[in-house]
C-alpha cells in the first residue's frame, strides 16, 4: 500500500477531547462528526485538510480518553494516515480497528505541508519534499490486512462471508 499526501503537522499529547472534543458526543452521523475533527486544537482544520493529507505529530498522540469518536472522526474526514513518534495505545488500537493507517517514526523531519509517500508494510515514510527517508515500524501484515479491509467491521464481515457464514 501506497499513501501519498500533505502533512499537516501537530505537536506532542495531542489528546481524545482536541480530537474530538465531548461537546460533539451528542453527534452520531460519521459523516457530521468529521465536521468537529481537531476543532479545539486547530478550529480550522477541516477547512485546512483535503482527503489524503496526513496528520504528522510528536509523541503521545491520542492519548487521554478512549473515546472512539477520536478516530471516527478522522477516518470519515479522509484521513490517509497518522503518522507520530508514539501512540496512547487506545487511540492506536481504535484508529486501527476504523481502518487507519497509523506509523510510529521520528518525525522531527516533517514540517507542514510536506509531501510524504507512507508505505506502511515497510515503515517507510519519503519525505518528497526533503528528499529524506524516515524508518518508523512496520505494521504487520495481518494489520494491513485489516486496514486494507477498511477497518474491523468490514476485515469481519469479509472473513464470515469468505467462510460461507453471513
Amino acid at each position: 500500500m501506497k499513501i501519498t499526501g500533505s502533512a499537516l503537522r501537530y505537536g506532542d499529547d495531542i489528546n481524545t477531547d482536541l480530537i474530538y472534543p465531548g461537546r460533539y458526543l451528542h453527534i452520531y452521523e460519521p459523516e457530521e462528526m468529521a465536521k468537529h475533527a481537531m476543532a479545539d486544537l486547530d478550529p480550522e482544520f477541516p477547512e485546512k485538510f483535503k482527503k489524503g493529507d496526513i496528520i504528522v505529530a510528536g509523541k503521545n498522540f491520542g492519548c487521554g480518553s478512549s473515546r472512539e469518536q477520536a478516530a471516527i472522526c478522522l477516518k470519515y474526514l479522509g484521513v490517509g494516515a497518522i503518522v507520530a513518534s508514539s501512540f496512547a495505545r487506545i487511540f492506536f488500537r481504535n484508529a486501527i480497528n476504523q481502518g487507519i493507517p497509523i506509523l510510529e517514526a521520528e518525525t522531527d523531519g516533517i514540517s507542514w505541508g510536506d509531501k510524504l509517500e507512507i508505505y506502511p508494510e515497510k515503515g517507510i515514510i519519503k519525505n518528497l519534499t526533503t528528499g529524506k527517508t524516515i524508518h518508523g515500524t512496520v505494521v504487520p501484515s495481518f494489520l494491513m490486512e485489516l486496514i486494507e479491509d477498511g477497518g474491523l467491521i468490514p476485515h469481519l464481515k469479509k472473513s464470515l462471508s469468505k467462510n460461507g457464514k453471513n
